[in-house]
């Protein structure tokens, strides 16, 4: 073998693992080894025998170092590869049984030779020498055996015969005569005598069909010509028997003898033909079209004017379709007082009076009808209303925090120190809570009413409940706390004007929430414009109100608050245990909680400070909920308003439907009112619009000031988590759409807003950025609209909007 030398390879190219082998040279047998060989060549060959003669002792000792010296294994390896395998015996071949087919065959063979056949070909010509008759010999005659071929041997393919041609005759379709719907019973007695006339003629012909049958049989029997010498009168007669006695009658009669074959059939007696009167009626324009004779087609006229059927009709003759005013101007004459309200009413003319009483009962049902009355605003100034009306301060505000940290227990305590709940209702809940054994949910049930809530002991939807205080009128909205309903949680808050954050105190129970759901529910609230929280320690019982506890919980979340740009100022802590109710809505009671002097849950609530409301501005209402009420209310929404105000009778404008509705009735917490404002939460009773047009997450604006629709949109995003151009999930208000960030425009400071880099790749968490938002569908967004993005179920930022990319 040649070999290349001086190549130089790398390092990684060669194998330096065990799976490389080099061949190796074989090694010399042994003293031992040899004596084997020898001694197992021997005691194969002995197999082997006369089989063995033709293998050499080299293929023999190869097959025995192959099996290590196994002499069975390496015989039958010997023998099947190099023996001659041995002749199989001859058996004999089974005769097979004679059919029915081939005995037929035979005998026509012996009946009448076969002839030589017309074709120049050998495989079709036979000869009577070679055949000799069967009499010349002493062995029995030999049987042809007849192939397919034999079958058209006497066939010629060319000048056929004029006697063996055939006719194919198609007979023209006709119909059966008579009326449709049946006949009358002497044409049945007509049509029963025609059949015996025919049933008679036919058999007069049976004879000559027996003599047509029999030549083509005798046709199909002979091989030859059909003037051969052995077709003989004499045989004639036992033919047709034959053949008569094998033809399967319809009707056979068991008492006719055979030999009445030949024998020719009486004449049929003439029928009586019987003359009717000829009372017939004419045949129908339907039946003359299907039985008929056919016609030339003719050319059809040319028809210019088609008169409408009903104009044939006296009523309509008499009617005067024109004389009011047409349709299309009673529309419009109603859409310009609907708008105006100084259209001109376009009123169709009077109808005669009827002179027969059907007459007059139809127009006086025509006259009957249900309108429903028009909602008519009182066109109030409901600022000024507002002013004069005294109404106490009205706040929101969301409970957020981890899961199972007590937020629905809490205000489930508070409503019930509020007697805002009887004991009454408490003891119900509590007895239904013992039967599925959680005694401990009696208080929470009271916010979480449907039964997948109490069943699984979370909250999963926004729940709302009321209170009011001398001071204060409060709106609760108790936000569910587990991660996959954080989009439910959004649409809490934006409807708050400040959060209540649950903490519960217990051992590692604050710190599983803060890497959980608490960090995010703070980041959320901070993102919707929240300047105030109260973050509420509850179960300090189980933590024997120690205040040690209490202040490690307070330094901790006092930095990640702030850290969340939360002013220290407006942050409030208070101790409390929501089970037993102590400090929620009276004084701690526990001598252990010496150390506090602060306030109660309540204050602290009747002290935050509200933001300013916005009336002034143009009507802006997020829809969080569209149901259907009662039958005076077929349509209700509920949401909050963020800007302006609205009374009874408004018309305002759904996007992004882009339809119109009037309020027809407005309730705040419950209550009946005639108007409201922005910061509140009404239910707005709607009519004149389909139910289809609304949906959650609507803005419900004015006419005249609309939201505008944008696909894509500039905002100043803080960033939750690390933010680049990727797909993400936009959420403003109780409202998401799938979109994505289409580029990062720029860094900015956090505090001063000026731009510290620009297009950058990537934005870190805790930084802003301006981003372009690009949406897959059109939203009503506008300048000053705080959005949420999350990712994969995460948030990853929060902003503002800037204005339309």
């Amino acid at each position: 073998m040649q070999r290349a030398k001086n190549i130089g390879y790398d390092d990684d190219d060669l194998y330096d693992d065990d799976d490389y082998y080099e061949e190796e040279e074989a090694e010399p047998m042994s003293a031992d080894d040899k004596e084997q060989m020898r001694i197992s060549t021997i005691s194969a060959r002995e197999a082997l025998g006369s089989a063995g003669s033709d293998i050499s002792d080299a293929q023999i000792q190869e097959a025995l170092w192959h099996y290590y010296y196994d002499v069975g294994k390496s015989v039958s390896y010997l023998k099947n590869k190099f023996a001659a395998p041995a002749p199989k015996e001859a058996q004999p071949k089974k005769e097979k049984a004679t059919s029915r087919f081939d005995q037929a065959a035979t005998a026509a063979v012996e009946k009448a030779p076969v002839p030589a056949g017309k074709h120049s070909d050998d495989q079709y010509s036979y000869s009577h020498s070679i055949y000799p008759a069967a009499s010349s010999f002493p062995l029995p005659p030999v049987t042809i055996p007849s192939t397919p071929q034999d079958f058209f041997a006497d066939v010629p393919w060319g000048n056929v015969p004029a006697d063996r041609l055939g006719v194919i005759t198609i007979d023209e379709p006709h119909f059966k005569g008579g009326l449709l719907g049946g006949s009358s019973k002497l044409a049945a007695l007509a049509a029963k005598r025609r059949k015996e006339r025919e049933d008679a003629q036919a058999a007069s012909n049976a004879s000559s069909h027996t003599d047509a049958a029999v030549a083509m049989l005798d046709k199909l029997t002979m091989k030859g010509n059909g003037d051969s010498p052995s077709t003989t009168e004499a045989d004639r007669p036992s033919r047709i028997a034959k053949y008569t006695a094998r033809k399967r009658s319809p009707s056979p009669k068991p008492e006719a003898p055979a030999e009445e074959v030949e024998a020719e059939p009486e004449a049929p007696k003439p029928a009586i033909e019987v003359e009717f009167p000829a009372q017939r009626a004419s045949a129908s324009m339907f039946a003359s079209t299907l039985c008929g004779p056919s016609r030339p087609p003719q050319p059809a006229a040319v028809i210019e004017e088609f008169p409408v059927p009903y104009s044939y009709y006296k009523e309509y003759q008499n009617t005067k379709p024109f004389d009011g005013p047409s349709p299309d101007d009673i529309v419009r004459a109603a859409q310009a007082n609907k708008g105006t309200g100084t259209g001109r009413r376009i009123t169709p003319k009077k109808k005669p009076a009827a002179a027969k009483n059907g007459d007059k009962l139809a127009e006086s049902v025509e006259k009957l009808a249900v309108d429903e009355p028009k909602v008519k605003s009182k066109n109030l100034n409901v600022i000024d209303e507002l002013q004069k009306s005294g109404m106490k301060r009205m706040a929101n505000f969301v409970v957020v925090g981890h899961v199972d940290h007590g937020k629905s227990t809490l205000m489930g305590r508070l409503l019930y120190d509020l007697k805002v709940i009887d004991q009454r209702s408490i003891d119900k809940l509590r007895k239904e809570a013992e039967t599925i054994g959680k005694s401990s949910f009696a208080l929470a049930w009271v916010m979480d009413e449907t039964s997948e809530e109490r069943s699984r002991g979370v909250t999963v939807d926004i729940a709302t409940n009321y209170f009011e205080t001398d001071k204060s009128r409060f709106t609760i909205l108790d936000a569910p706390g587990h991660k996959d309903f954080i989009p439910n949680m959004i649409s809490g808050s934006s409807q708050a004007d400040f959060p209540v954050l649950v903490i519960d105190s217990s051992t590692n129970s604050f710190e599983a929430g803060l890497k959980g759901q608490t960090k995010e529910h703070i980041l959320i609230a901070r993102s919707m414009g929240m300047q105030h929280i109260i973050v509420a320690v509850n179960k300090m019982d189980t933590a024997s109100w120690s205040k040690t506890r209490f202040d490690e919980i307070k330094k901790k979340m006092t930095a990640f608050l702030t850290e969340a740009s939360f002013a220290e100022k407006r942050i409030t802590f208070i101790p409390l245990a929501g089970l037993t109710g102590e400090n929620v809505v009276t004084k701690i009671s526990n001598p252990a909680a010496d150390w506090y002097t602060g306030e109660t849950l309540l204050e602290a609530l009747e002290r935050i400070e509200l933001p300013a409301r916005q009336l002034e501005k143009p009507l802006r209402l997020s829809v969080a909920d569209v149901f259907r009420g009662d039958m005076r209310s077929p349509l209700s929404i509920s949401g909050r308003i963020d800007a302006g105000t609205l009374q009874v009778g408004d018309v305002i404008l759904a996007l992004p439907a882009n339809q119109t509705a009037t309020i027809k009735s407005i309730e705040v917490q419950d209550a009946p009112v005639d108007w409201a404002v922005a910061g509140q939460i009404p239910t707005l009773h709607l009519t004149d619009i389909d139910p289809v047009h609304l949906r959650q997450g609507d803005i419900v604006c004015a006419p005249k000031a609309p939201v505008k629709l944008v696909r894509a949109f500039t905002s100043k995003l803080l960033a939750f988590e690390h933010v680049l151009p990727m797909p993400v999930e936009v959420f403003r208000s109780t409202l998401n759409s799938p979109g994505g960030i289409r580029t990062l425009s720029a860094k900015l400071n956090k505090f001063t807003g000026e731009i510290t880099k620009k297009k950058p790749r990537i934005v870190k968490p805790g930084e802003v950025a301006r981003v372009v938002i690009q949406l897959e569908q059109e939203l009503p967004i506008e300048e000053g609209m705080r959005v949420v993005v999350r990712e994969r179920g995460r948030t990853v930022g929060a902003g503002l909007m800037e204005n339309v990319a």
